[in-house]
């Protein structure tokens, strides 16, 4: 029997396996893929780089920057260029220009005089209750004012999350958000004194690897060569008296003391529908609708723009098909060859589900249109890639902080199971290192407790002991 089977070798199952495998357990990674690295796929196509799910990765999340720095990525660290001046935002079917600096929606015009006035109002709007329930849409309103919130957090929402600001609720996307306003009675006021302690705007912490954010997920398969099995579909995973039974394809059945299951949200509630049955109903309501990435390389001379940012982002109310875009060759180095520009363009999303799901060559049809209004593409494509995933990025709904309360109380319902992923406090890659690191964490106290029970001559936990493994 082996400590703790990990199902699934994403960000997240790699990250907590190698966390226990350090602290001395015997761990086994069980990925269905020929690869391990869920969507953290990066791709080098003749000398262009394709991010096939998460481009970047925040310098404010530290969990990143010691799990890269104990695998030996540090070296090959790229920092945001400093070509990236401005933010982008459609605006009547043309880009509109937004300087990178704090003040900069403040000096545009692409807010109406009102609208601006507004924004600098909500240092004085009043404190609102610390358990709202209120969606990003009527927070940002209710703070910064309805114009705010339709043409800035609206495409923020659907360039990050694929979702819609009046659907998503703030509690779960941006608790910080509160927090800085319970904390010091403004948003506006928070993010001052941050700045004048040093902090820098997050599009500034932006940094990846040399080889892509794929890289990560590499590094770490490296390390836990010997514990990871790929190319292995878990079929069933059944309780037994001391542990689990792991029923896979492949590597026949696997005994574990504990399961940690880092699959997407549906496939963890089918795998725990008779073992946690609460939790796997949680799971089960978690969407994800598909998504589509359309990367395109030209060479300099055929783009008009300046491609001076990190790429741009759309309201609904302007009706562009891409959610948004990024110029990957602007913002890091080495990700288009010289004499070259790589542009991504993402579809679908809860936007548009039905055009996520479209063949490759219509996407790249669609990207190709958007750009030459756009950016003035005149050119013709040099490369052509499409990747689309059936379930995209995890929609944190109204209805998904009561959600997440039931899934991390799996471990009252079943002790010895763990879920990590995505879905829970967000889907960078920060925010999934963090929670594996946690969950990690509280599968190791229960493996402690187990040991201990068992060196006193008892064969189970405690029951008493139960409330001390919730996730915390």
């Amino acid at each position: 029997m082996i400590d703790v089977a990990v199902i699934g070798g994403g960000i997240s199952g790699l990250t907590a396996a190698i966390e226990l495998k350090q602290q001395g357990y015997d761990v086994k990674v069980l990925e269905r893929q020929v690869c391990s690295g869920g969507n953290a796929i990066s791709e080098n196509i003749n000398g262009f780089l394709m991010e096939h799910g998460p481009s970047t990765i925040n310098a404010a999340m530290s969990e990143v920057h010691n799990l890269s720095k104990a695998v030996d990525l540090e070296s090959s660290t790229v920092r945001l260029s400093d070509d990236v001046k401005h933010r982008y935002l459609v605006k009547k079917g043309e880009l509109k220009g937004i300087s990178t600096h704090p003040l900069g929606f403040l000096t545009s015009d692409y807010l109406s005089l009102k609208g601006r006035l507004r924004l600098m109002a909500e240092a004085i709007v009043p404190r609102g209750d610390n358990e709202t329930g209120e969606s990003i849409d009527q927070y940002i309103a209710r703070r910064f004012g309805d114009e705010f919130s339709k043409r800035i957090m609206d495409p923020l929402v659907g360039g990050l999350y694929a979702g819609n600001a009046d659907e998503l609720a703030v509690k779960s996307v941006f608790p910080k958000l509160i927090e800085m306003e319970q904390t010091y009675g403004s948003v506006s006021i928070a993010a001052l004194v941050r700045r004048l302690r040093g902090h820098v705007m997050p599009a500034r912490r932006l940094y990846s690897w040399s080889n892509g954010v794929g890289s990560l997920p590499t590094a770490l398969s490296v390390a836990l060569s010997g514990n990871i099995h790929t190319g292995v579909s878990v079929r069933k995973v059944r309780a037994r008296s001391q542990g689990f039974e792991v029923e896979t394809a492949g590597q026949g059945k696997i005994t574990a003391q504990a399961v940690l299951i880092a699959t997407q949200p549906h496939v963890a509630s089918t795998l725990l529908e008779n073992v946690a049955p609460v939790g796997a109903e949680a799971l089960g309501e978690i969407s994800a609708p598909p998504l589509a990435v359309v990367f395109l390389g030209y060479k300099r001379a055929a783009v008009e723009h300046s491609l001076d940012g990190l790429g741009y982002l759309s309201a609904s109310s302007e009706n562009q098909i891409l959610t948004g875009a990024q110029f990957p060759s602007s913002m890091f180095s080495r990700r288009a060859p010289e004499g070259y520009i790589s542009l991504t363009g993402y579809l679908g999303g809860v936007r548009s589900p039905e055009i996520g799901q479209m063949q490759g060559k219509d996407l790249i049809g669609l990207a190709q249109d958007e750009f030459r209004d756009l950016l003035g593409v005149r050119g013709n494509c040099e490369l052509s890639r499409v990747r689309c995933w059936s379930r995209g990025l995890p929609q944190y709904d109204l209805g998904h902080p009561a959600r997440t309360s039931r899934i991390q109380n799996i471990p009252s319902e079943n002790p010895d199971v763990f879920v990590v992923g995505n879905y829970l406090i967000g889907p960078s890659v920060g925010a999934c290192v963090a929670n594996a690191r946690k969950v990690a964490e509280s599968a190791s106290s229960y493996l402690r407790l187990m040991r201990s029970a068992k060196s006193e001559g008892s064969s189970a936990l405690p029951k008493n002991s139960r409330k001390y493994l919730q996730y915390r």
